[in-house]
């Protein structure tokens, strides 16, 4: 069911003209896409190199089949855990920050069945939308990006990790009608001669689809680069000055940036814009590394994880890609070498060849974690003319269709394909 979108400050339904949008990562790429196409004349400006957002070296999935939250049951007793181990794959580093307090108070909250069942049926509407969504743009833009639909396979090292997973993947079925392909352990070596022999077994999500996200960024770029969308990077917003309760320009050390509208399609910063937005935004940053390296053999043939270990594979054309964590450390740049030796580490179990010698390009990113596990999309209450699409959590890529074509529907005024009440920021 489609909801319709506020109307301006003003009473006016009349479409804007122009639309700065703040952040070039995937989100903002795909605000800039529907806008763009909407016939809206788009600016998009980044404090760092457009296209190089937390998305930009992730293992690349588009998955559908990822439809519960982080809000589980169990994510409470994995947080409480890891504060007394600092390896732990899902780790919360001590704070004395009150806003980090704050936010896992209220996350803790929703860690129950019933708001996981809820949180799940919203996020499943925005990424089948979203799903649906890429698969039209891969069909007209022909990204040379390695977009890939042989979907999404869940390896468990043990017997005991494969009767627990079948009862998630029950419990998908049930609620969410996603279901998965049941492989067994002894079937594993002739599916993809990449797995090793002797492994519990693995269910397959023949519906994800996945793509080399550097490669989809710089092409999107250059593509609406040619339809006249204007880029400005190594340009960070200053100051939001505001007129009223609107926004009457942005300021950065070079120039001033107006519009009719403004899009703030910035990740794990959105925070920094509480004041200047005059809105709360519950964002804390959620860490996760990834190591690209060239193609071991035997090379997988299909995306994975292992969900005993949380480790993803990505096999690509030009290389292989493994990635994981997730720590809630605040904004810590640093690329420990250990968490690297710890992603390599965590896939011999299960592959023949895990890893590789020579160059590698490591990598972190900084997730927009919300403390209810869904993005932020929608009209500031308090500043009618800006909008947010930020906190998606751990599915940025995944979601950034789907919010690109919710944006534009908003600010053009127009019906939402999607309910899409339960991403507003009016909800903090």
């Amino acid at each position: 069911m489609a909801m319709s979108t506020k109307h301006n400050s003003t009473g006016s339904l009349a479409s804007p003209r122009t639309v700065v949008v703040v952040g070039s990562g995937i989100v903002g790429l795909a605000c800039a896409h529907y806008l763009t196409e909407a016939g809206v004349s788009v600016t998009v400006v980044d404090k760092g190199s457009i296209a190089n957002g937390c998305s930009h070296a992730n293992c690349g999935y588009v998955s559908p089949s990822h439809v519960l939250p982080l809000t589980e049951p169990s994510a409470i007793g994995l947080a409480i855990k890891s504060l007394f181990n600092p390896s732990s794959p899902f780790r919360v580093k001590p704070s004395l920050s009150l806003a980090q307090w704050k936010w896992f108070w209220q996350f803790a909250r929703r860690c129950t069945d019933r708001q996981m069942l809820k949180a799940g049926a919203q996020l499943k509407s925005i990424l089948d939308s979203s799903m649906s969504e890429y698969i039209k743009l891969m069909d007209q833009e022909k990204f040379e990006c390695e977009w890939k639909t042989n979907g999404l396979l869940f390896v468990l090292q043990s017997e005991r990790g494969m009767e627990s997973f079948a009862e998630s993947d029950d419990f998908l079925t049930k609620h969410f009608g996603v279901t998965a392909r049941r492989i067994e352990g002894h079937e594993l070596p002739a599916f993809d001669a990449a797995l090793k022999s002797g492994l519990g077994g693995a269910f397959y999500y023949e519906d994800d689809a996945s793509v080399r996200p550097d490669l989809l960024n710089q092409q999107w770029a250059e593509r609406l680069r040619d339809r006249g969308v204007q880029f400005r990077e190594q340009c960070e917003v200053k100051e939001i000055q505001r007129d009223g309760d609107r926004i009457a320009c942005l300021k950065t050390d070079d120039f001033d940036l107006e519009a009719e509208r403004y899009v703030f399609a910035t990740g794990a910063w959105s925070p920094m814009l509480s004041k200047g937005l005059r809105c709360h935004i519950p964002i804390q940053p959620g860490k996760g590394y990834s190591v690209t390296m060239s193609k071991p053999d035997p090379c997988p043939q299909y995306p994975m994880l292992f969900p005993e270990h949380k480790v993803g594979v990505s096999p690509f054309e030009q290389g292989y890609r493994l990635g994981s964590m997730m720590e809630f450390c605040g904004y810590d740049d640093s690329i420990p070498s250990w968490r690297i030796d710890q992603l390599k580490r965590s896939a011999e179990p299960y592959l023949v060849a895990p890893h590789t010698d020579g160059p590698q390009q490591e990598w972190f990113g900084w997730r927009p974690m919300t403390w209810d596990s869904l993005p932020i999309i929608g009209q500031v209450p308090s500043t009618p003319n800006a909008y947010l699409a930020a906190g998606h959590n751990m599915l940025g890529l995944s979601l950034a269709a789907a919010t690109g074509k919710l944006i534009a529907e908003m600010i053009q005024g127009r019906p939402t394909h999607i309910d899409a009440e339960s991403f507003s920021p009016s909800r903090f």
